[in-house]
């Protein structure tokens, strides 16, 4: 069995096979994030769902996971993050399992939240217990293929989405996009017990519950109405959430300041914060996650859309973006080492020039489109992305002392999972608006690829502000 440490004193390391283990608690739950995409139409037949219902089935994942994780994060510091990490994953595993055999819409949608929420647990005890484990160049690494598991994920859940749902093995159709988590989820859970070590911060900490609970209503007034808005017309309830947004971020705000003042753990404590790296470090994975999440988003509208790709083939087209992050993982340390902070800078360049490349063919070939004629672009989007994500990981956590390793760990995966359900809703908002001018989907989809681009060339000089953090 593992031992137990401490994560200031840390007297156990983890081995290559313990830390493909943890990763496998960040790639599941962006996995199961994304795999549900191309399996939508599938349910909303199957289930008689609404697409506003529809929505909530990928909305209700994202905005469980978002609103929880910073607390799972503190849990692990306190009560143990292998501890954490299992009772995550033997949640996640039931409620995948679970939502397989949902009978209706309604049972789906409680059944997700369930999932999200037990993935929070799971998932902010990777970057920690790597972070309290490993040093130098081990610690590079894995935190790089931690980042390499959220891309790989992403892309993976698209395509293996496509493959299930077109399989139909034995008519379970859109079921086996959950069942398939089950058996990866066991294997996981069973080598987590026999060889990740356990631990914990020196001193356990109280979590902040009124924080958690301001943090948490602050997050489903800012993601709920963005992700059911634009399916039922923009309600007075939507709107109302949206316009309470900023008061309510303002009084989770000062309730940490005061919080921290008078020497009571705050939740996100401001202190952290103010770390010039922690906020340049986040800075830019907003930019990253919101325009990524955003880029997944519309690409797999539009493709199944006028382009008339099946689920199949929409999801081979991301084939090329998957294996540029793998090689990106394998090849992480290494660059960093070489390249230093400026990889990130490095990155944007890379995928300012990816999404330029693929909005040029988009409009100059729609609808005649397919894996092959993207395939160019959508690698070279691959690589900018992994050299952007994987490193700024290790530069977040590197500002974090090792005591507080699960909450820096928590607010990362926080913007991570706020940020793509947030891209998906105001990218996939604008594209919409879009697609029913002149422009038609593939105009629309080619001008979303031009104003990320546009982003990341902004990105490039900000990112190299990291020198200096």
């Amino acid at each position: 069995m593992a031992a137990d440490v401490d994560a200031e004193s840390p007297s156990a390391t983890l081995s290559p096979i313990a830390v493909l283990t943890l990763i496998g608690g960040a790639f599941l739950p962006i996995l199961s994030f994304f795999i549900i995409n191309v399996a939508l139409p599938t349910i909303g037949t199957d289930l008689d769902a609404s697409k506003a219902e529809l929505q909530l089935v990928v909305g209700t994942y994202g905005i469980a996971n978002a609103m929880l994780v910073v607390v799972g994060g503190r849990l692990g510091d306190a009560f143990g993050r292998r501890r954490l990490f299992l009772i995550g994953m033997a949640g996640f595993t039931l409620f995948s399992l679970l939502c397989g055999l949902a009978p209706n819409i309604e049972a789906l949608l409680v059944l997700r939240i369930g999932q999200g929420a037990l993935a929070a647990l799971m998932t902010p005890q990777v970057l920690a217990t790597i972070a309290a484990t490993l040093t130098g160049v081990s610690r590079v690494r894995a935190v790089g293929m931690f980042g390499a598991a959220g891309g790989i994920g992403a892309a993976v859940g698209q395509i293996l989405g496509g493959v299930l749902v077109s399989a139909d093995i034995a008519g379970l159709g859109w079921r086996l996009v959950f069942f398939v988590n089950v058996p990866i989820c066991l294997l996981v859970f069973i080598a987590a017990i026999v060889i990740v070590p356990e631990t914990k911060a020196v001193d356990r900490l109280a979590v902040d519950g009124v924080g958690a609970v301001l943090l948490g209503v602050t997050l489903v007034f800012l993601l709920l109405p963005l992700t059911e808005g634009r399916a039922l017309g923009w309600p007075l309830w939507t709107l109302l959430m949206l316009g309470a947004v900023v008061p309510m971020a303002l009084l989770f705000g000062g309730h940490q300041r005061r919080t921290e003042r008078v020497g009571k753990p705050a939740l996100v404590p401001p202190s952290v914060l103010r770390l010039r790296g922690m906020q340049i470090g986040l800075t830019i994975a907003v930019a990253f996650f919101a325009s990524f999440g955003g880029f997944m988003f519309a690409f797999a509208l539009a493709t199944q859309g006028e382009a008339g790709m099946s689920p199949l083939e929409g999801g081979l087209t991301y084939l090329p973006l998957a294996a540029s992050f793998l090689i990106v993982s394998i090849y992480n340390a290494a660059l960093q080492e070489r390249w230093g902070p400026s990889i990130i800078a490095r990155g944007w360049a890379l995928q300012a020039v990816g999404y330029t490349s693929c909005g040029i063919v988009l409009w100059s070939l729609w609808p005649n489109i397919g894996p092959l004629t993207l395939a160019i672009p959508m690698f070279v989007i691959g690589f900018g992305s992994g050299l952007v994500m994987m490193p700024l990981f290790g530069v977040v956590m590197a500002q974090v002392p090792a005591e507080q390793a699960g909450l820096g760990s928590g607010i990362l995966i926080t913007t991570q999972q706020t940020c793509i359900s947030l891209g998906a809703a105001t990218v996939g908002t604008f594209y919409l608006a879009v697609s029913t001018s002149s422009l038609g989907q593939g105009g629309a989809l080619a001008v979303v690829e031009f104003a990320i681009a546009a982003i990341a060339i902004v990105a490039v000089p900000f990112s190299l502000r990291l020198r200096r953090s």
